[in-house]
């Protein structure tokens, strides 16, 4: 057994239960946006020393794993699926919101992407995330039956990075709004 099974040679590539599809589809373009999106997820945890923000990306890549294969499956045959993108999904990225959104000053200023290098790549992730929100986006244009959830996740995922960044930043000395405050 190979991984190399030459079936995508012709620019096309199968959905899951098989339905071959172009790889230039919206559904492709949506479903891989989540792939690439996880795997820089992987990256802004690899490099991050804060351990409850390492805790929340690893959720949110085991999340993604959810989304993508919902995103990868002919919506007629979703429902076939064991776990679907749902409420407690947003609510997980909501929470984390409102509680650093409490921290005092967070939302005092913008920032400039590289002030440390997990900063840098939980920004990198965040507009990844937004990019993918668009590709899914222009998917639900096309599938209109899409779980709706799934675009509700994606727009909180986004502000939830962003946030992450910021804490990050500020925990090790970046920026000076919360340097002494604890998170």
């Amino acid at each position: 057994m190979s991984i190399v099974t030459k079936k995508g040679d012709r620019g096309t590539t199968r959905l899951i239960y098989g339905e071959t599809v172009s790889k230039a589809n919206e559904q492709v373009e949506a479903y891989g946006g989540v792939d690439e999106l996880n795997a820089f997820l992987g990256q802004a945890r690899a490099v991050c020393e804060h351990q409850p923000t390492k805790d929340i990306l690893e959720q949110i890549q085991r999340d993604s794993f959810i989304i993508g294969t919902e995103l990868a499956t002919p919506v007629e045959r979703v429902h076939q699926l064991k776990q679907h993108v749902d409420e407690k999904m947003t609510q997980f990225l909501d929470f984390h919101v409102a509680e650093i959104e409490s921290l005092p000053g967070i939302l005092d200023d913008w920032s400039l992407p590289g002030a440390t290098v997990a900063g840098a790549a939980l920004d990198v992730a965040r507009v990844v995330a937004r990019r993918t929100e668009r590709q899914i986006a222009r998917w639900v244009n096309i599938e209109a039956d899409l779980n709706p959830e799934i675009l509700r996740y994606m727009n909180r995922l986004s502000d939830l990075l962003w946030l992450l960044g910021r804490r990050y930043e500020i925990l090790h000395g970046a920026t000076s709004a919360l340097r002494n405050q604890q998170m």
